[in-house]
Parts: structure tokens; C-alpha cells; sequence
């Protein structure tokens, strides 16, 4: 049983899991803070750049900064979204077998670099260098994974009766 577990998880499934640990509470916390006070949230640390960018660089009155920052929350919280049902999903062990969490951790992963990269960019323009150290470092660890994902391939598979018999299920006579 031990040995059957530990054969079941893949690399770029317990790569998604830390991710998922990482950016389910900070970005919550960073997108709460916005949902909260909208220009309060966007001017705090994770977010200060993409802030700076708006009033500095496309200078938009207060309601459409208010509406980029809510956006910026979605966006976050959608990310947050795809790892927590990645990580339902990792639970169990024939979605673990079948590779079905690879959909929510791929959308997770392509979202979060959209917005670590422009987030990144954002803080180059402005010249904030802590923020462009953070968005830099979180872009590496989703890139990193989506790198593994791609390499981290499950082994090949005899048959359809050694999947029945790995799942657990067992055929029955019908007379019986």
C-alpha cells in the first residue's frame, strides 16, 4: 500500500500542491484587501505597482482605477479558484492515476503568469524594485511548474484490466 502511494503522485502534481499553498492565502488575502477598500487594497504591497502604473502612466479618474482594481481581485481570485479545486481534485486517487487535476492546475498556472508578468512589467515602468522581485520570483515558480507539467509525463499503461484492477473495481460473473 505504501509503495502503491507513493507511485501515484508526480512531480509536477506535488509542485502544483506547494504552489497552491503559496498563492491560495496571499492572494486571497491581497484580492479580500481590494474587495474591502478597492484604492486602499490596490496601494498595498503585492499591488503597488500595478497602482502606480495606473495613476502614473494612463492617469484614469478614481471610478475606473476602483474598476481596475476590482478586476485585478477577479483575476487573483479566479487563480486562487483553479488551485483550490486542483488540490480538491489531487485528493483523490483516480483523478491522481487519470491525470484530471492537470486542467485546473494548467488554467491556474496560466492566469497567475498573465498577471505575475504584468504585475512585473508594471513595476519595471514605475521603477518599484521590491515589487518587481516579487512578481518576478512568482512568475518563475509558475513557470517552473508548467515546465514540469510538460516534462512530468505518467507512465504508459498496460492494459484496460490493469486500470480496473488498480481502481478497485472488481468484475463480476453475471450469474452470480
Amino acid at each position: 500500500m505504501s509503495a502503491n502511494w507513493r507511485t501515484n503522485w508526480r512531480l509536477s502534481n506535488f509542485s502544483g500542491l506547494l504552489l497552491a499553498c503559496y498563492f491560495v492565502p496571499v492572494w486571497t488575502v491581497a484580492a479580500w484587501r481590494i474587495v474591502l477598500s478597492p484604492i486602499h487594497g490596490l496601494f498595498e504591497r503585492p499591488n503597488v505597482a500595478v497602482a502606480m502604473f495606473i495613476s502614473d502612466h494612463l492617469q484614469v479618474p478614481a471610478l475606473m482605477t476602483v474598476r481596475f482594481a476590482w478586476l485585478l481581485a477577479l483575476g487573483k481570485l479566479t487563480v486562487v479558484a483553479f488551485f483550490v479545486l486542483f488540490a480538491a481534485l489531487m485528493v483523490r486517487r483516480a483523478v491522481r492515476l487519470g491525470r484530471g487535476g492537470d486542467e485546473a492546475l494548467g488554467i491556474a498556472l496560466g492566469l497567475g503568469c498573465v498577471i505575475s508578468f504584468a504585475s512585473m512589467v508594471f513595476a519595471a515602468q514605475v521603477g518599484e524594485a521590491a515589487a518587481l522581485q516579487l512578481h518576478a520570483t512568482e512568475l518563475l515558480l509558475l513557470l517552473s511548474t508548467a515546465i514540469l507539467m510538460l516534462v512530468d509525463q505518467p507512465p504508459a499503461r498496460s492494459s484496460v484490466e490493469s486500470d480496473v484492477r488498480e481502481t478497485g473495481y472488481a468484475l463480476s460473473s453475471p450469474s452470480s
